[in-house]
């Protein structure tokens, strides 16, 4: 079982994370960034195979989402909601967690897996801190300019008289139905919960010349609506042309959706981001 943590944020928002021991001697810390609208258990699958790979995990529920939403709003109504500071402070949250984990292990190399929005905060986290991060990898990520980034509904193109609305995150059906039966998710789109303002924040490229060469691994379902395969590659473009990377993987799953450990692929994919970790992350 983890080990459930707190701290509080510049806002006085009280931010809710689990820790995942790594079975074994630790090789490497992974801090993970779940998605918009959902939390950080629903990635128990990912979690339990980095932790049987000797990799520790951090993963909290950001800003207004999951266990975090429910204290800072008072229920679930708002869930989904960032509240005071916006985005910049969900962002600073995320990074107030980074604090943390490196003032307990100092000495482990420390790999951001983000998923979706997690992969934008991801992005602008790098952008800021390149020196704080050993590898990192992007799931279901986009290059965040108005063409790069879908802002259109995101299961349009699976709509009809008995689609759920969920049909965009995975081909599985399992998947919708454990979505909407979970109290701790909302399917409020993106630009309503956060508003115009806020949505535009999200905009950004890679920054120039980073100056650290960190491995990047990008990993996206072919069908992915949110940003999808080419939006991807122009992001994997952006890190090696603009800030200098030269370690730059991109893996497009055929059929894949939005949500690739949630696929029905999903062993595939865990495996190899396993794979491509051993390969960055020497064991200890």
């Amino acid at each position: 079982m983890p080990q459930t943590s707190e701290f509080t944020d510049a806002h006085g928002v009280t931010i809710v994370y689990d820790v995942h021991a790594a079975e074994g001697t630790p090789r490497a810390v992974v801090q993970l960034l779940h998605g918009v609208g959902e939390h950080a258990g629903r990635y128990g699958a990912l979690i339990d195979a980095l932790t049987g790979a000797g990799y520790i995990v951090y993963a909290d529920d950001h800003r207004g989402h999951g266990r975090t939403g429910l204290r800072q709003h008072g229920g679930p109504a708002k869930l989904g909601r960032l509240g005071k500071g916006g985005l910049r402070a969900a962002v600073d949250a995320v990074w107030q967690l980074t604090g943390i984990i490196r003032e307990e292990h100092p000495d482990l190399p420390l790999v951001l897996l983000g998923h979706s929005w997690g992969s934008f905060l991801a992005q602008k986290l790098v952008n800021a801190h390149p020196e704080a991060w050993d590898a990192v990898i992007l799931s279901g990520s986009a290059h965040l300019t108005p063409r790069g980034l879908n802002a259109a509904p995101l299961n349009a193109r699976w709509e009809s008289k008995d689609a759920t609305g969920y049909e965009w995150l995975s081909r599985d059906p399992a998947v919708w139905k454990a979505f909407d039966e979970d109290p701790l998710t909302t399917n409020v789109p993106l630009l309503k919960l956060f508003g115009p303002i806020e949505a535009l924040k999200l905009y950004g490229r890679p920054a120039k010349n980073l100056g650290r060469d960190i491995p990047l691994l990008l990993i996206v379902g072919r069908d992915d609506p949110v940003g999808g395969a080419i939006s991807v590659h122009k992001l994997a473009d952006g890190y090696r042309s603009r800030s200098g990377l030269t370690d730059v993987t991109t893996l497009v799953y055929p059929d894949a959706r939005h949500e690739v450990f949630n696929e029905l692929q999903q062993r595939e994919v865990r495996a190899d981001v396993l794979t491509w970790l051993d390969k960055h992350i020497p064991a200890r």
